[in-house]
């Protein structure tokens, strides 16, 4: 282990991090009536000197990045990242003034709320909240959505030799060693452009499509992000816009496609071959079972609505694919309170998380490929039953999976299982109902947000004791659980 190595790293990263908080110290010195200067001020000097102090012993100390060298960092730098991205909300006057008991905790749960893109909150009267808060929030999403480590690796050239174990440590999915270019950092890069081109897009369509230029900025970050936090209590429906609602579910779907299917279709383009970076999106399984659930569950969600809840079929179709796309995805806006309808629903809609989005996307969950691979090895027993002496070979497309992959599936469902478990029962024990349990945990495992019981608006009535869990349960869901649960094995630091 390169301890003075990963505190360098630690060091650099946090005084970048530092700067995120910037914008948000602009906007509230650009208005009179902002009272949040001073609790981002001071967050920015904080947090850099923090960084400052842990990067000056260490400046000229250079070595080699191991695989255990990047789980170390990678875990440190988004636990301390959380620590420090929850000061402004700490030392806000107006947050504390519009919640009362404000604490520490209560800070550290919505930071790592934002940056693991849960969406799970314990703030109320947003709408009261000064537009520098609401714009932290916001970025505190975008910037987690794809990946501090990967903006990292794309930025730090220092961070080129061994970047790829950061890479791998970081991202979503079974397979962590494909890069759609040749160097780490390239891909990196590209997988940012992708990233940035999805929120402008986002944000300019939401602007033409009615949202104030501040609206239309934030949102397009959750959106993108696949965050699910809002600028208003009452999230995307406080527009009421169905032009909105419709850009809303393309760029969730997008943002929860592979983007590596996105950056084949850039180079297609580029490349003037305009039917094949379109066709490349269907020929991809994972991306074809994706939308057979989301279709599915719209159609059952949709029929219900209209059949059962005396609604109109326009209404329910247009607040079921809603919140059929937005809870699928993992993003968690709302345009209506699902946890009110047919008891069916809230449980089909909240179960079609844990499916989450496709791997390498901003999605959270299993991922859809890592269901669909247990699917797939499920039927192949069946067929083994049937044709004992047949070898039978798990595919994705037209290639096999090979084993080790189909092995770290299996490893992760029982696993997460296992974890899921243990957290509910913890939960449990700080004497939470177990209707709200359940999903509390599935919501911030998963990386979803909303959940059913007590915590279907918000998490504020979650006991200090319980929001610490809910916040490991974080980390452990964006950082797909073997990154974080690795470090509690004697075997990782064995020489």
């Amino acid at each position: 282990m390169h301890f003075r190595v990963t505190l360098k790293i630690i060091g650099m990263l946090l005084m970048a991090f530092s700067a995120s908080m910037l914008p948000s110290l602009i906007i509230a010195l650009s208005f009179h009536d902002d009272t949040a200067e001073w609790a981002f001020g001071l967050s920015f000097i904080i947090t850099f000197i923090a960084g400052l102090l842990l990067w000056i012993p260490f400046a000229k100390h250079n070595k080699v990045l191991r695989t255990r060298d990047g789980f170390v960092i990678v875990v440190m730098f988004w636990s301390v990242l959380g620590l420090f991205g929850a000061l402004p909300f700490y030392f806000s006057t107006p947050l504390s003034t519009l919640n009362p008991n404000w604490s520490y905790v209560d800070a550290l749960f919505e930071s790592l709320s934002g940056l693991t893109t849960t969406g799970a909150t314990v703030i109320s009267h947003l709408d009261s909240l000064p537009k520098s808060l609401l714009f932290y929030r916001q970025f505190l999403q975008w910037f987690g959505g794809m990946g501090i480590i990967v903006l990292a690796v794309a930025i730090l050239p220092m961070l080129g030799i061994g970047g790829m174990q950061l890479y791998r440590a970081e991202t979503p999915g079974p397979v962590k060693d494909s890069k759609l270019t040749p160097r780490i950092t390239e891909t990196a890069k590209q997988l940012w452009y992708i990233y940035l081109t999805l929120t402008v897009t986002c944000g300019l369509a939401y602007w033409f499509a009615g949202m104030s230029a501040f609206d239309a900025i934030t949102h397009s970050f959750s959106t993108v992000a696949i965050g699910g936090f809002s600028t208003h209590d009452a999230s995307l429906g406080y527009f009421n816009n169905a032009a909105i609602e419709t850009i809303a579910i393309i760029f969730m779907m997008l943002a929860a496609v592979n983007f590596s299917l996105h950056f084949h279709t850039a180079r297609t383009i580029r490349q003037k071959h305009y039917k094949a970076s379109l066709l490349h999106y269907w020929k991809d399984e994972e991306f074809r079972f994706f939308l057979s659930v989301i279709a599915s569950i719209s159609i059952v969600t949709v029929g219900t609505l209209w059949l059962t809840n005396n609604m109109s079929f326009n209404d329910s179709f247009r607040q079921g694919v809603f919140e059929v796309v937005s809870i699928a995805t993992t993003t968690g806006f709302a345009t209506a309170d699902f946890a009110q309808w047919p008891g069916m629903l809230a449980f089909l809609l909240f179960s079609a998380a844990f499916i989450g989005g496709c791997a390498g996307s901003t999605g959270g969950g299993m991922k859809v490929v890592r269901v669909l691979i247990v699917l797939k090895q499920g039927l192949r027993e069946v067929q083994r039953l049937i044709h004992p002496n047949a070898i039978i070979h798990v595919k994705l497309g037209s290639s096999p999976i090979p084993d080790r992959v189909a092995e770290a599936v299996w490893g992760f469902f029982s696993v997460y299982t296992l974890v899921f478990v243990i957290m509910m029962i913890a939960l449990l024990a700080t004497g939470m109902d177990q209707v709200t349990a359940w999903s509390a945990v599935g919501a911030t495992l998963n990386n979803l947000g909303p959940g059913l019981g007590d915590v279907a608006s918000n998490y504020s009535s979650v006991s200090a004791s319980g929001k610490w869990i809910l916040c490991f349960s974080m980390l452990l869901g964006r950082l797909e659980v073997f990154t974080l649960l690795v470090l509690f094995t004697p075997m990782f630091w064995r020489n």
